[in-house]
């Protein structure tokens, strides 16, 4: 039985008596949460996503493999060449990652598709426009430097004949685990900070050029590869940079898998937390 008192409020349509509970009128005139507007809070498409993936590419691989040609004609030695991967990394991570993630690399892809963070539908289409990205980087910087001192191969990822074939399969195994290992870290596990993820990820990168740079050019990146060989014609060994960063950024999603948070304890801890707040 309702022991609450109650009001007699005179309907204006009938001009009838009704009776309301007073919690009833403090419930229907209690202020409700504003409600976001479908455009706030409207995800992008995947036009969009793979738009930020093609244009993102297409810096990375202007800068970076511009920055290569540059120390042909003026030096910037390993630390500056690492320095501007590293730093247009960060820039384009942060310009678009929260539209497409900012893969940029089909090795990033590829390893975000199997550990589940990525839809494997998207998965070539991603792939297509990072290769279409980084190709059409390469063509623009074979129009831009075609001076006498500039030569159009020094952007391909090649090795000296000192350095074997299973020597720069396990430098660029070991450089694209550590890429990888460090995206899944910071920018897809929950329980991380993304405000800082751009700055880790490109911070990777750029040591990752600086020590394995002169060894074998540090590719950790089909596209990166694939795109300035095509342009260039330098063809040789490609098969490595193809191979070597995909297989590594796999195992680093494997192993970043362990350390991730059980599904059942986050909704373990999801409920105890709703249970607090109703309780508290």
């Amino acid at each position: 039985m309702d022991s609450s008192p109650s009001i007699t409020i005179v309907s204006p349509k009938h001009e009838l008596p009704t009776n309301h509970s007073i919690m009833e009128e403090v419930k229907r005139n209690r202020p409700r949460p504003h409600k976001l507007s479908s455009a706030a809070i409207a995800l992008p498409s995947n036009f969009q996503k793979l738009v930020a993936e093609l244009v993102g590419t297409y810096v990375l691989i202007f800068a970076g493999c511009g920055a290569a040609l540059v120390n042909q004609i003026q030096s910037l030695t390993i630390v500056g060449i690492g320095l501007v991967w590293g730093l247009v990394l960060m820039v384009m991570i942060y310009a678009v990652g929260h539209i497409s993630g900012g893969h940029f690399n089909p090795a990033v892809t590829i390893s975000l598709a199997a550990s589940r963070q990525l839809s494997w539908k998207l998965t070539p289409m991603y792939i297509l426009c990072q290769f279409l990205g980084a190709m059409g980087a390469s063509l623009t910087l074979r129009a831009l430097f075609h001076g006498p001192d500039s030569n159009i191969k020094a952007m391909a990822t090649q090795y000296k004949d000192t350095t074997t074939d299973l020597e720069a399969i396990a430098w660029e195994f070991i450089i694209t685990f550590f890429l990888v290992f460090t995206i899944c870290g910071v920018a897809t596990d929950p329980r991380a900070s993304k405000g800082s993820s751009g700055a880790a990820i490109g911070g990777t990168v750029m040591f990752n050029v600086m020590i394995a740079g002169p060894i074998t050019g540090a590719s950790m990146n089909p596209a990166r590869s694939v795109g300035p060989a095509i342009v260039s014609g330098e063809y040789k060994n490609l098969w490595v940079f193809m191979v070597s960063p995909v297989v590594g950024g796999l195992a680093a999603a494997l192993v970043y898998g362990i350390l991730r948070e059980p599904q059942t304890e986050r909704d373990d801890e999801t409920t105890n937390q709703c249970y607090q707040n109703r309780t508290g």
